[in-house]
């Protein structure tokens, strides 16, 4: 169980570079889906994996049994995957606003902040050099 475990965080991490060295937004959104899939199952895993006794303290008890499994990872993986799914939420909805202002979901093609010889002539003296400005007025 724990080697079908470990493989299947392998695969999922190793699919999330995979696709978060991808150009397409989308892609790199699912990327970081998966990636945060992989880390969820490895916090699952530390926390021990197999058939054990639910983390339940008996009555008159003041901890748990031996053989009960640990609560505190599986407490993590339910605010993580609450955590998770908020944020591909903003990031999907980030994408769409960038893909419906710019016309494309490629990253590469987003650049607009870096080609000042596009900017127009209204914004060009706040981007140019203080001594420009100066001689400008």
């Amino acid at each position: 169980m724990e080697t079908a475990l470990a493989l299947t965080i392998g695969v999922l991490v190793a699919a999330a570079a995979y696709l978060l060295l991808a150009r397409d937004l989308p892609r790199a959104l699912l990327g970081f889906v998966l990636l945060g899939t992989g880390a969820n199952l490895a916090i699952l895993a530390a926390g021990r994996v197999g058939t054990m006794a639910p983390p339940l303290v008996a009555s008159g008890a003041e901890a748990l049994a031996a053989g009960a499994a640990n609560p505190l990872p599986q407490a993590l993986v339910l605010t993580a995957i609450v955590i998770g799914f908020g944020l591909a939420a903003f990031a999907l909805v980030l994408v769409m606003r960038a893909h419906a202002e710019f016309g494309t979901a490629c990253a590469e093609d987003m650049d607009e902040a870096e080609r000042p010889d596009e900017v127009p002539a209204t914004a060009r003296p706040a981007l140019a050099p203080a001594a420009a400005r100066k001689e400008a007025a």
